[in-house]
């Protein structure tokens, strides 16, 4: 029976201490314990000072208020992209360890990493890499920086777009490389889906998956005035996410056959998607795949043209790929089904 009750109380501090650490920047964070836990302020204030012996949290003392704070380490590093970089050599020589020790976690750092800083390598046309580390004891997170061409440019004028907006519309679909021979074109869209946040920036387009809210979103005309190419990535070091749900997720007969394509990426602006040309541009490439989403999350109205295309047109051509569709209005939806009517 002692030992039961040991084993609880030693869950239920372990409980407390992580829910302090969630919570900390919350400027109530001692009468939020209580609430939760049911312990006593005394009790509260002894296991944040057992964090700050840890070395986990520190107590700053501002205008007469306490104000306590995660503590974060930072490492940087720096590349030169003529000394011939191998990203698995410098994964393990330099970046593992400042990495969480959960397999899980580490198996998903090292993906990311090793797929992110081979694209600076092979495709940026850049001169040097930075990597900027920074941990504390809640989550991970780091920035990739070339000083190169910059992803959505290199993008656009690869596949000759008309602009870098479509490049990212590209991206999300998955399966697009500027250098077929050497890459699959998967590293950028499992490492986006890898993570709890993961974005990219260049040239003041800021393009960003958000694990939580499962969602892909664009911002346009950051004034940063950055060149060149940055990506961050960020997931907790207790994670529970596993790399092989993420891929299979995505996958059939062991290959990369499954994509969700953000119809809202396509909108430039406050444009309605009407025309039978607006649903070509969202149909390029997806024949790469044999099982495809389009999500209409955010998307107020389609035009008849728009959804005919996508619909009929090209499911009557390409019978051997399956078409869905998520996240439609009430709208949107009729105009899908009269389209597939038309295709019966």
């Amino acid at each position: 029976m002692e030992k039961g009750t040991n084993l609880f109380l030693k869950r239920q501090t372990s409980e407390i201490r992580k829910f302090i650490l969630e919570n900390l920047q919350n400027p109530k964070i001692v009468t939020l314990v209580v609430d939760k836990f049911g312990i006593s302020r005394t009790a509260v204030y002894k296991n944040i000072k057992k964090l700050i012996n840890e070395g986990k949290i520190k107590r700053e003392e501002k205008h007469q208020k306490r104000k306590y704070t995660l503590v974060s380490e930072e490492r940087l590093f720096i590349y030169n992209m003529s000394d011939a970089l191998s990203e698995s050599e410098i994964w393990k020589r330099d970046i593992e360890d400042h990495t969480p020790k959960k397999d899980n976690v580490r198996h998903i750092w090292e993906y990311g990493f090793t797929e992110m800083f081979n694209n600076a390598i092979d495709h940026s046309n850049g001169t040097r890499i930075l990597v900027k580390i920074l941990f504390n004891s809640i989550k991970t997170s780091m920035y990739i920086v070339d000083n190169g061409i910059g992803v959505f440019r290199k993008i656009k004028n690869k596949f000759n777009l008309s602009n870098e907006r479509e490049a990212i519309l590209e991206l999300a679909k998955g399966k697009l490389t500027t250098n077929a021979a050497e890459h699959t074109g998967e590293g950028i869209f499992f490492t986006s889906r890898a993570f709890d946040v993961f974005f990219i920036e260049s040239h003041g387009i800021f393009f960003t998956h958000n694990d939580t809210v499962d969602k892909d979103v664009l911002f346009e005309d950051i004034d940063d005035g950055l060149n060149g190419t940055v990506i961050y990535m960020e997931i907790k070091n207790d994670s529970n996410r596993l790399l092989s749900d993420i891929f299979d997720k995505f996958s059939e007969d062991y290959g990369f056959d499954k994509t969700i394509i953000p119809i809202e990426l396509a909108r430039y602006g406050d444009e309605n998607l009407v025309s039978r040309s607006q649903a070509k541009r969202v149909l390029t490439r997806v024949n790469l795949f044999k099982n495809v989403m389009f999500d209409f999350k955010n998307v107020p109205q389609i035009g008849q043209a728009f959804a005919d295309e996508i619909f009929r047109v090209f499911a009557k051509s390409n019978p051997t790929i399956k078409l869905g569709y998520v996240n439609a209005n009430e709208e949107i939806e009729n105009m899908i089904k009269r389209a597939l009517v038309s295709n019966v």
